[in-house]
């Protein structure tokens, strides 16, 4: 195994294993200025739909300027891709934002349980993988593209509680996998392994000498690599001591989760996961991540955009309450610019050993559980893909008119050669992968 291999050469230079997050992915290190190109995935989600009149274009085509949900991303117009008119068709069991949650990465039906939903049956967990981890799986059985991790799982401000409401990741049937929200519980997993220690401060400490034995060794773009890795970790160490006992994670909600509160500092705890696995990536712990924003059905009350309201509550309310429209025209504005600065991280960070920013290497999808909040509608569900690290044609608006949303899942497989005839339901992928090149 290619760990294996990396943990050998590491003791063979005189270094502790606790060094390994800080080098594993420069480059430099093992002799490999030009490594075979990496291809990376990440998947942002974001809850309660979108407004369809300021998020799509009104023609399909090249991209023109912007609607206002979207104009964050300008700057990557030309690196953008918006799939109009797909649909999750999958249905059964559970209620519409139960089925939009589970189902939106698995494109399978939801098994038979005892959760209830709104007026619908009641229902359990997704049925099947879901793309990020079947992705996952198959770069994890090569040496080439296997990494420490497989996978990330970032989240922010996503309830402390276990439903199909809260989970869009399955490792398999039956196999939900929970987002990691708090920033330093992520720091701790990427880099403090090899601590036994109650916190994460001073935890450069211990890997000090042999970080000083490796800048010799590196070379010029892997050194200020590193000098990136550790500056992140400083920052998070300075936080910590700040804090001392205080958390930057929102309150658990164990009243009604119609109350369900996110702390004013869920912009920092945003900021702060984005920079984790940006630095996980550039360093090549791993190819696959998701980052999910709280929750379908999520009812955050959005101090920091002067909205008290609960989200979900707004996302009811009729296409005539202009206040209402306008709250949420800023929520999701805000998703958008959490999304450009993942997107500006990755085009400003060179690919390590390679030719060209991270960006050119990553496919970051932009998705939601529904269409639009007030309908609970399932079809135009948002799909916004930046980045090309897919060989998609990007600069583009597609309009698929209502085709069903296991296809993309189909293509996005396809683009890391993974070549599946099926995922999910099979019913749904009769007409293939899209064609998106």
């Amino acid at each position: 195994m290619i760990m294996r291999t990396r943990r050998a050469f590491l003791r063979d230079l005189g270094l502790s294993a606790a060094a390994l997050p800080f080098v594993s992915g420069l480059p430099s290190l093992y002799g490999a200025e030009n490594p075979a190109p990496r291809q990376r995935l990440i998947i942002m989600f974001s809850p309660n739909g979108t407004l369809p009149p300021d998020f799509w274009p009104d023609h399909p085509g090249e991209l023109g300027e912007l609607k206002p949900i979207l104009e964050p991303l300008k700057d990557y117009k030309e690196r953008m891709l918006l799939l109009k008119g797909l649909s999750n068709r999958i249905r059964g069991d559970g209620d519409g934002h139960m089925r939009g949650m589970s189902c939106l990465l698995t494109g399978i039906e939801l098994l038979p349980g005892n959760i209830q939903g709104g007026s619908d049956t009641p229902a359990g967990w997704a049925n099947g993988i879901s793309i990020d981890q079947e992705l996952k799986n198959f770069l994890q059985k090569n040496s080439a593209t296997s990494t420490r991790f497989g996978s990330l799982e970032f989240g922010v401000a996503v309830p402390r509680r276990a439903d199909p409401w809260t989970r869009m990741v399955y490792a398999g049937s039956n196999k939900p996998v929970a987002p990691i929200d708090d920033p330093y519980q992520m720091l701790n997993k990427l880099y403090g392994e090899m601590k036994d220690k109650a916190t994460l401060v001073g935890l450069l400490d211990d890997v000090s000498d042999d970080l000083k034995k490796v800048s010799k060794k590196i070379s010029k773009e892997d050194r200020r690599r590193l000098a990136d890795h550790l500056d992140l970790v400083r920052a998070m160490e300075s936080e910590l001591k700040r804090a001392d006992d205080k958390k930057l994670v929102h309150p658990e909600p164990e009243l009604d989760p119609n109350i369900e509160l996110v702390n004013d500092n869920t912009p920092e705890v945003s900021r702060m996961q984005i920079d984790l696995l940006v630095n996980a990536m550039a360093n090549d712990m791993t190819r696959i991540a998701t980052l999910q924003y709280m929750r379908s059905v999520g009812q955050a009350r959005m101090r920091w955009l002067n909205v008290e309201e609960g989200h979900h509550s707004l996302s009811h309310e009729g296409d005539d309450n202009k206040n209402a429209q306008d709250k949420l025209r800023r929520i999701n504005t805000w998703f958008a610019q959490e999304l450009a600065y993942l997107t500006k991280k990755l085009a400003e960070t060179p690919e390590p050993g390679g030719t060209g920013s991270m960006l050119d290497h990553t496919t970051i999808i932009w998705t939601n559980e529904l269409g639009k909040g007030n309908s609970h509608t399932h079809n135009n569900i948002p799909f916004l893909v930046l980045g090309n690290g897919a060989g998609f044609k990007m600069g583009q608006c597609h309009d698929f008119k209502g085709q069903s949303h296991n296809r993309f899942l189909l293509s996005l497989a396809h683009s890391f050669g993974h070549q599946l005839k099926t995922f999910g339901s099979a019913k749904h992928c009769k007409d293939g992968a899209l064609e998106l090149g």
